[in-house]
């Protein structure tokens, strides 16, 4: 098996992800994944796409990731995991599709307008 190549975007986050045969490793960033996502919740996230299709210690995972906060890149991560699993086997369509693991987050901050505070927010008006 070559190396399959897949980029997962969340928010401003950008996930480059390699994947190879090998024991299970992840490695983000030059580091270990526990090193990089600290909390259960973010490592979970990670990992998801793998432990649904059964495919935990089949293979190992490089990502190059940038940009946004550290819960945009783990979801970032993700997305680019269960690309490369469903392009690796279709059959994994049908499992990580329900779960809306292969649909890409659209939610982006929205912009601030000028003669406003924020996006939504106004200056205070006043009457007299």
């Amino acid at each position: 098996m070559e190396i399959i190549h897949k980029i997962g975007r969340r928010k401003t986050a950008v996930a480059r992800m390699y994947m190879s045969e090998g024991k299970g490793n992840v490695t983000i960033n030059g580091k270990d994944m526990d090193q990089y996502f600290t909390t259960d919740t973010l490592r979970y996230k990670v990992i998801q796409p793998l432990m649904l299709t059964d495919n935990e210690n089949k293979f190992d995972i490089k990502v190059n990731v940038f940009g946004g906060g550290i819960t945009g890149q783990a979801e970032a991560t993700r997305l680019a995991i269960s690309r490369a699993l469903v392009s690796l086997d279709e059959e994994n369509r049908l499992i990580l599709k329900p779960e809306g693991l292969l649909t890409r987050d659209p939610r982006m901050v929205e912009r601030k307008k000028f003669g406003q505070k924020k996006a939504r927010k106004k200056f205070q008006f006043s009457k007299r």
